[in-house]
């Protein structure tokens, strides 16, 4: 049994208590209308959560990565989609802290560890999705500044007033040693945003392109050295994998939660539904299923928090394992609730809606395959 100490589940208390009181009350509602939660999201970074493992000399609480998966699978049962971009912001804070000078570390991160300035993680493009390394999109030496052009794809929390980019962009020649990593600043002339994208779920969070054109960034906004890029973008990925299985586990447990309570109170041929054997099995197991992804999770997290040499086989196997299983357990649940399950109002075909993309990003499952397998034949 992965037993966690008395502060993680103090922090974990008091995560489920904000989830239960800010975000689950509106979360249906923030779905409908494509709504970002600015507000109640920096509520959460006043309580800490805007910089989770970010050191405490710039205001961060400087948590172990196993006390953030524990925070974003509390948040996630309130609102899988506010817990997602809240660690999406964390990783590009991380970033920072980890790779950042210490002028640029004091110089940025207070207001995003406050949430003042809400932070994307510019990667992906129209043509580079699973191959990251094949980016397009330029940054050109020009005296103190680099000039930025080309399209970043797919970036949430993008076209936010108050935004600030981590952009991974190519600076020599083909390759991930040609890649370096900029903070771009929201406001900066050249930058600009495609429409928020019509999406399956995810809808409380906006997801637009990143458009750079002719964008001036002061040379003194590279993170790291020149080429660098890549291998910051993939550090700061370890992270998010684990941080979004978390969101899955929260999400499936508010969705079990649901039918569970559903179950109790559905009458059907003269009895309640959770006394029908056949469906006793299946809350059984959904809740098997979920507890060994929770499991596979907390001990990934532990795997990065002790630097083990095959901690990105171990998160990259988590992240597939658990984000499968938290989307499989939701769409379970929902079945429990029959056609009430399909109706808006329930929240739990949200939660199917919200969870299905976390099989796409920070790695396609198909490449956390790969990733394990080379792991695996490397070692045979």
């Amino acid at each position: 049994m992965f037993t966690l100490g008395e502060e993680t589940l103090a922090i974990r208390d008091m995560a489920r208590d904000f989830a239960s009181e800010r975000l689950a009350p509106h979360a249906v509602e923030w779905d409908e209308k494509k709504h970002f939660p600015v507000t109640e999201m920096r509520e959460g970074a006043a309580l800490g959560m805007g910089g989770i493992y970010v050191k405490e000399d710039v205001g961060g609480s400087g948590l172990t990565r196993l006390d953030a998966a524990v925070i974003f699978e509390a948040l996630a049962t309130g609102c899988p989609t506010v817990s997602a971009y809240m660690s999406i912001h964390n990783m590009c804070a991380w970033m920072v802290d980890k790779f950042a000078n210490d002028d640029q570390r004091h110089a940025w991160l207070p207001a995003l560890v406050s949430m003042e300035k809400c932070a994307s993680y510019c990667l992906t493009e129209p043509g580079a999705g699973s191959d990251a390394a094949a980016l397009s999109t330029r940054a050109e030496r020009s005296g103190n500044h680099f000039v930025l052009n080309g399209q970043k794809q797919f970036i949430s929390g993008a076209g936010n007033a108050d935004d600030f980019y981590v952009v991974m962009a190519r600076t020599g020649g083909p390759g991930p040693k040609g890649i370096s990593t900029f903070v771009v600043e929201g406001g900066t002339p050249g930058l600009s945003f495609g429409a928020n994208e019509k999406k399956m779920g995810w809808n409380a969070q906006p997801t637009r392109a990143v458009i750079f054109d002719n964008c001036r960034v002061p040379a003194a906004n590279m993170i790291g050295n020149e080429g660098d890029g890549f291998k910051i973008a993939m550090a700061g990925l370890d992270g998010g994998r684990l941080n979004i299985s978390a969101c899955s586990v929260g999400g499936a447990q508010a969705a079990l939660d649901k039918a569970l309570s559903y179950a109790n109170e559905r009458m059907a041929f003269g009895k309640k539904l959770n006394e029908f054997q056949a469906l006793q099995f299946r809350l059984a197991d959904l809740a098997i299923e979920l507890e060994a992804a929770r499991l596979y999770l907390y001990a990934a997290a532990a795997s990065y928090d002790r630097n083990d040499p095959d901690r990105t086989q171990k998160i990259a196997g988590a992240k597939r394992f658990v984000t499968d299983t938290g989307f499989n357990v939701a769409n379970g649940a929902l079945q429990i609730l029959g056609g009430y399950g399909y109706l808006s109002e329930y929240g739990i075909e949200k939660i199917v809606r919200d969870l299905r993309v976390h099989q796409i990003l920070e790695g396609t499952n198909e490449i956390m395959r790969l990733i394990v397998a080379r792991a695996l034949v490397a070692a045979s």
